[in-house]
């Protein structure tokens, strides 16, 4: 079967993003009239699913796959549940299969995706990126649909020169901004969970994400979204504090936990 044409006319929402639970809905191709459509994880209920995107104007059978970061309950949580109601195909490392939680994919149509190796999906060109995070096999996605090009990482411990060179020349770029580390350190979580969430194979906090945003900083890069804030150690107004010094102007958003993001063309 020959493959369709890279389509144009990439856009995203943000349908929810944080530990209640993450999914990144994609559409391409309006403007040859068939639009086709993607979920980059889903840690929604099927029913919390089809309420968000109900906002869109869409079902879930609407959509035509589902990519997996990894296998934490807020990226995966809902893809079993998904994929069986649908039929929806799941693209995921063979890692985060062997390290999901058991029969949570039961029932599912697998496709297995390597770090470093780009392949094509429904006209998309799609490269998994290897990150540092506390999961077996987790990657970041570029999602390239002609000149539009997209990033996505929302779960790491730091940054790395193969998660930068990856990302330059996107147009669009989500990125977490998981916690303020003065913030964290303060808090109520036990002494155990803060290294976790601080360390290498943690999260990133507000400095550590404008550090990497700064490496991918170029002038098309149009559109930053920052996203996974805790809603225990962050606030939008650390995030943009943190910012501040990169005078990001109307180029930067931050997507709310559950109210997520609209529509975002690239």
């Amino acid at each position: 079967m020959t493959a369709p044409p890279i389509a144009a006319g990439l856009r995203f929402s943000c349908l929810g993003s944080g530990s209640e639970g993450n999914a990144l809905l994609l559409e391409w191709g309006a403007d040859s009239g068939t639009p086709l459509r993607g979920l980059i994880d889903c840690g929604l209920t099927l029913k919390e699913l089809e309420l968000r995107l109900q906002g869109h104007g869409l079902l879930a059978r609407d959509l035509d796959f589902i990519l997996v970061t990894h296998e934490h309950g807020d990226h995966l949580g809902g893809v079993g549940a998904l994929a069986r109601a649908t039929g929806l195909p799941v693209f995921l490392t063979h890692g985060t299969h062997h390290a999901a939680p058991a029969d949570s994919l039961r029932g599912a149509e697998l496709v297995f995706v390597k770090p470093e190796q780009s392949f094509d999906l429904c006209g998309l060109s799609i490269l998994p990126v290897p990150v540092c995070h506390d999961a077996r096999e987790p990657v970041a996605y570029r999602v390239d649909a002609g000149e539009a090009r997209l990033g996505v990482v929302t779960d790491l411990g730091m940054g790395s020169a193969m998660l930068t060179e990856a990302f330059q020349g996107c147009r669009a770029l989500l990125l977490e901004f998981n916690h303020d580390l003065e913030m964290l350190q303060r808090g109520e979580y036990p002494p155990k969970l803060k290294a976790r969430v601080a360390g290498d194979y943690g999260h990133l906090s507000n400095r550590q994400a404008a550090d990497l945003l700064e490496s991918c900083l170029h002038d098309g890069l149009h559109t930053i979204v920052a996203g996974h804030l805790s809603q225990k150690n962050n606030s939008p107004d650390h995030v943009r504090s943190a910012v501040e010094h990169l005078a990001l102007g109307d180029r930067f958003a931050i997507a709310e936990a559950s109210s997520g993001l609209p529509w975002t063309v690239i």
